[in-house]
C-alpha cells in the first residue's frame, strides 16, 4: 500500500472509531436512563440541512480537515432517502501525509424512528479512481454485498443495524446524552466488526471554534475490535453538543503516533423545506 492509500485509509478508519454508536435498534447492553432533554429520533435529525466541518491534530500538526453534508433527499418506495457525504482532505505540508482528497458517501433510509443503510461507497479522487469500495446492504435477504477493487466480491450475512462506518454520524446521535452501553456492527475490509459505546448524561463545559462562547457537552467512551490501519483500535472517546440534536463536537483516539483528536471548527444548519 503507498503512503497515499495507507492515508486515506486511515482517516476513514479514525473517523469508524469516532462514530462508533448505534441506532434505537442496535445491541443494548445496559437499561437507558434518559436524559432531562431526549436525543433526537432518525425522523427529526432528517429535518435538517447541516454540514459539518473538523480538524483532525495530531500534537501540533494538523493532518487534514473533514466536511460533512447531506447533499441530496429523495423518496424510493414512500420512504424518504438521505444521501451523506464526507470529504476528506489531507494537509499536504505535513511530510508523512502528502495530497490526499477522499469522498465516503452513504444512502440512507429514514421512515419515522427507523434508520437504515442502504448503500455505502467511497472514492479516490485525488486519484480518480472512483467506487474503491462498494457496499449494498439487503435488508429484505439480510446480506450485504462488499465489493473492495483489487478484491474478490463477499456476501456477509446481515446483522442489523448494518453500517460501512461512515452513517454513524447520523446514527451515534440517537443515544448521546443516555446512560447505556450499546453495540453497533460495522461491515469494513470485507468483514464485520463490532464496536461498544458506553452512552452517558455526563455533561462538560468545553471551547470549539464553530461555536462563540463555551457550549455543555455530553461525554462518551468505546472500544473497537477492528483491526484499523494506522495501529488504529481500541479504546476511544467522544463529545456531543447537549442540545436537542446531540452535534457531534469532538473525539479522540489512540494510533501508533499517539493521540489524535478531531474538533468540529464550522457548523451550519438549516430547516429543510
Amino acid at each position: 500500500m503507498n503512503r497515499k492509500d495507507f492515508f486515506g485509509r486511515c482517516f476513514v478508519a479514525l473517523i469508524l472509531l469516532w462514530l462508533a454508536a448505534i441506532p434505537t435498534h442496535a445491541q443494548d447492553t445496559g437499561s437507558p436512563n434518559q436524559s432531562l432533554q431526549p436525543p433526537p429520533t432518525a425522523d427529526s435529525l432528517a429535518k435538517w440541512h447541516e454540514v459539518f466541518t473538523y480538524e483532525v491534530r495530531y500534537s501540533f500538526f494538523e493532518l487534514g480537515e473533514v466536511k460533512v453534508e447531506i447533499t441530496s433527499d429523495t423518496l424510493a418506495d414512500g420512504n424518504q432517502r438521505l444521501r451523506l457525504q464526507s470529504i476528506i482532505t489531507s494537509n499536504s505540508s505535513v511530510p508523512f501525509v502528502g495530497k490526499e482528497e477522499n469522498h465516503y458517501t452513504s444512502v440512507l433510509g429514514i421512515s419515522g424512528s427507523d434508520l437504515r443503510v442502504h448503500e455505502f461507497w467511497s472514492d479516490n479522487v485525488d486519484e480518480e479512481n472512483y467506487r474503491e469500495s462498494e457496499y449494498v446492504f439487503d435488508h429484505d435477504l439480510q446480506n450485504v454485498y462488499a465489493n473492495e477493487k483489487g478484491e474478490s466480491p463477499d456476501t456477509l450475512a446481515l446483522v442489523e443495524p448494518a453500517s460501512a462506518g461512515h452513517a454513524l454520524l447520523y446514527f451515534t446521535r440517537l443515544t448521546a446524552g443516555v446512560d447505556t452501553t450499546v453495540i453497533f456492527p460495522v461491515y469494513i475490509n470485507r468483514k464485520k466488526s463490532d464496536l461498544t459505546m458506553n452512552q452517558t448524561t455526563k455533561t462538560e463545559m468545553r471551547e470549539y471554534d464553530a461555536f462563540p462562547d463555551e457550549v455543555e457537552t455530553y461525554y462518551a467512551k468505546g472500544n473497537t475490535d477492528i483491526d484499523g490501519p494506522f495501529g488504529f483500535s481500541g479504546e476511544f472517546e467522544s463529545w456531543y453538543l447537549a442540545d436537542d440534536l446531540r452535534v457531534p463536537v469532538e473525539a479522540r483516539v489512540n494510533v501508533w503516533l499517539g493521540n489524535v483528536k478531531i474538533k468540529l471548527i464550522e457548523y451550519a444548519k438549516k430547516r429543510r423545506k
